[in-house]
């Protein structure tokens, strides 16, 4: 058995942010990944995909983007290599190919059971991600003999047949892949329920620009009213490309893209759909209004209306008069479903009594409810940034911190 004093569980940009700011603090340690550094980044995106952030906005403790295009958008090369290149900076204590098993409580610390060893330790770090497993609803199994796929599985429209795809789920990852694949000639049709709308530009900056500079990005987890809703809210209709192109409802329309409501149940080889696409939308429609409008009123407080371009409103969300709410899909020439319908995390190696009855880890701003343990890398876990790239230094920071008062307050005990 291998003795340290904190295990890291993930080689990701959290996993590794997490290890540097544990090595300031001079907190012994090791970082378990069961592929390569950025493991998932390298084997489970879609040949085309880019950072939905621009790249100015990809920093890690000590380590910013330095390239040639910082309004740019990585690709997924571009990203293994960027973290590939921080681990190397850092000298992070990484041991590769290496897959936790099991982990569970022993005395005041944990073991970690892997394929290769064990390993005993004071304190645990979950960096293991927030996007380990696709959801999919219970009515996916009673479809028809039709292809199905999952993101993870989906990688260019070339593995796709010729016949028509359709795609439950409207957020990011749903209306990238439906603008993918109808650019490659097929139909599409596309399932849309609650999403978020935005514009990529804004009076000439990026959205994620002025979602920094107003301070969104930094809001707090303890400043929020309903947290377990903004949580689970779906992710931002972006698309990175070297156009910097918007992608919305009325952008996929325009490409030919045809939209239902969500899929709410299967009979047989019918498929039924909400009835509330035109709410959805409207809704979706009305948040970025007000989003743009406390844009300006920043603009405006800070009197530099004539540093941007002019505020504008974009033109709402325009659906059929009467979207179908029933559709028999083999007679539609519906080939392929694919199920953009979200991620949750793996925890089935877990034998510590921290998951709730969804199966959802209990913490609180990271903080496990197990001595000792903590997570990064979730949605808003303590800032609204904790998810991406640019979030996981000022989280691992806090949580460094409390590891090392944890330290404290068992020494002093």
């Amino acid at each position: 058995m291998r003795r340290t004093t904190t295990i890291v569980i993930g080689a990701g940009q959290s996993g590794l942010a997490m290890s540097k700011h544990l090595s300031d603090r001079g907190i012994d340690h090791v970082v378990l990944e069961r592929g390569e550094v950025a493991h998932s980044w390298r084997t489970e995106r879609w040949n085309s995909l880019r950072l939905l952030t621009p790249n100015w906005q990809s920093r890690l403790p000590g380590f910013a983007y330095s390239g040639p295009d910082p309004d740019g958008y990585m690709t997924m090369p571009e990203v293994v290599a960027y973290v590939q290149a921080y681990a190397d900076r850092i000298d992070a204590p990484v041991e590769t190919g290496t897959t936790v098993t099991r982990v569970s409580r022993s005395g005041d610390g944990y073991l970690v059971a892997t394929d290769r060893e064990t390993w005993a330790c004071r304190t645990l770090v979950i960096a293991s991600g927030a996007c380990n497993v696709p959801v999919l609803p219970a009515l996916a199994e009673r479809l028809p003999q039709i292809a199905s796929l999952t993101p993870f599985q989906y990688r260019a429209p070339a593995q796709l047949s010729a016949s028509g795809v359709m795609i439950v789920g409207a957020s990011a990852t749903g209306v990238q892949l439906a603008r993918e694949i109808r650019a490659s000639g097929r139909e599409v049709l596309l399932c849309v329920g609650e999403h978020v709308r935005l514009p990529r530009l804004y009076r000439g900056r990026d959205i994620k620009w002025w979602m920094e500079a107003t301070g969104m990005m930094d809001a707090r987890y303890d400043e929020v009213d309903d947290l377990d809703r903004v949580r689970r809210l779906p992710s931002l209709q972006l698309i990175g490309t070297p156009e910097r192109s918007t992608i919305d409802l009325n952008a996929l329309r325009a490409a030919g893209v045809a939209f239902v409501g969500k899929l709410v149940a299967v009979d047989g080889a019918k498929a039924k759909f909400s009835g509330s696409l035109a709410n959805c939308c409207a809704l979706a429609d009305l948040k970025m209004n007000r989003l743009l409008e406390s844009i300006d009123a920043w603009i405006d407080a800070k009197g530099w209306a004539d540093s941007f371009g002019p505020p504008c409103r974009y033109e709402p969300t325009l659906i059929a008069p009467n979207p179908l709410l029933e559709l028999d899909l083999k007679a539609a020439g519906i080939g392929t479903i694919i199920w953009a319908t979200g991620f949750r995390p793996d925890y089935s190696w877990l034998d510590v009594p921290v998951l709730d009855r969804k199966g959802r880890l209990r913490h609180t701003g990271g903080v496990v409810a197990s001595p000792g343990m903590y997570v990064i890398g979730l949605p808003f876990m303590r800032r609204r940034k904790s998810s991406f790239i640019d979030g996981a230094g000022d989280d691992a920071a806090d949580l460094a911190a409390h590891m090392s008062a944890y330290f404290t307050r068992a020494a002093a005990a």
